[in-house]
């Protein structure tokens, strides 16, 4: 678990590599070719050597280049905005010490090293995208990943500043009739938010998300995936607030989600248990492709369970 939290970190723009081992700027080639044309800012260090910044382009230093073939590094990227990604236990000692995300390459050479308390690692740097770098990054930061835009909805992480966004849901009545409803106590919500983040996101990389109106940016509900004990399926799960349902923004939000599902997780089969009256999660189910199996009772509430193979 980190230790520290990190709010309104920003946007990656540096990557700073720091190598023992400089056979590793070969395999590189391809990842500095991507940051290139992402834009970011690479610096490549020695780890046994007075810190020395060279800047890279596709892999050869721009020392070697045509001045003209440089790109302008005028803007000030601070240590917020930078990864740092290293095969020593020393600089990752250091970073983690200074709560800066850092990412450890292990190879043959330097297994045996305490990379203490390390929460990412890459093994075959050759293969590794700016994608998943950028990944890391937001998760060290304690940032919430995008998940999936839509036409018109976005879905993304929960994050705790969202939970005064989900009391206003969860204040009309018509909500929590067939959905338990939030804890009491704010803080509580909270706390259950930030574990949530801990333990569910990083764990499997998924769960319930955030969906948020695209053109206000606005909080207007949850869905997502997630793992009921004792059922064998992934469970689709959904809430849109009342000022925007009956506009077909479940529908939208939920037939991304089945596809992410699908294509990014894997997964061949959802289920989805819908209370016993609730109609409307009903139809909406049977749009996306769902069938009623059997019913179910859970702590005394019966529900249709509904399942969709694909």
């Amino acid at each position: 678990m980190r230790e520290i939290i990190f709010k309104r970190y920003g946007m990656l723009k540096r990557i700073v590599f720091i190598w023992k081992k400089s056979e590793i700027m070969n395999d590189m080639k391809t990842l500095l070719r991507e940051l290139e044309e992402k834009r970011i800012q690479v610096s490549v260090e020695s780890a046994d050597s007075e810190a020395r910044s060279v800047i890279f382009r596709a892999g050869m230093p721009y020392e070697d280049a045509n001045a003209e073939d440089a790109p302008e590094m005028t803007e000030e990227i601070s240590e917020r905005e930078t990864l740092y990604v290293t095969d020593c236990a020393f600089w990752q000692r250091h970073f983690r010490e200074k709560g800066l995300p850092v990412i450890i390459y292990l190879h043959e050479d330097n297994r045996k090293e305490n990379f203490m308390l390390a929460e990412y690692a890459i093994e075959q740097i050759g293969e590794i995208e700016f994608e998943s770098l950028e990944l890391a990054y937001l998760r060290l930061t304690g940032q919430p990943w995008t998940i999936l835009r839509t036409d018109r909805c976005m879905i993304r992480e929960t994050t705790t500043d969202d939970v005064d966004s989900f009391y206003e849901i969860y204040r009309e009545p018509s909500i929590t009739e067939y959905m338990e409803g939030l804890y009491d106590d704010r803080d509580e919500e909270t706390a259950y938010v930030q574990d949530y983040i801990r333990n569910v996101y990083r764990f499997y990389g998924y769960g319930m998300w955030t969906v948020l109106e695209k053109k206000e940016g606005k909080v207007i509900g949850r869905a997502g995936l997630s793992w009921r004990e004792g059922f064998a399926l992934p469970e689709l799960g959904f809430v849109i607030g009342v000022p925007w349902q009956k506009q077909g923004y479940a529908y939208e939000v939920c037939r991304a989600i089945l596809e992410y599902g699908r294509r990014e997780l894997g997964f061949t089969s959802f289920q989805a248990l819908v209370m016993k009256g609730n109609e409307k999660s009903c139809r909406l189910c049977e749009k996306l492709g769902f069938v009623c199996e059997e019913d179910v009772e859970l702590e005394g509430v019966e529900y249709r369970k509904m399942v969709l193979k694909i």
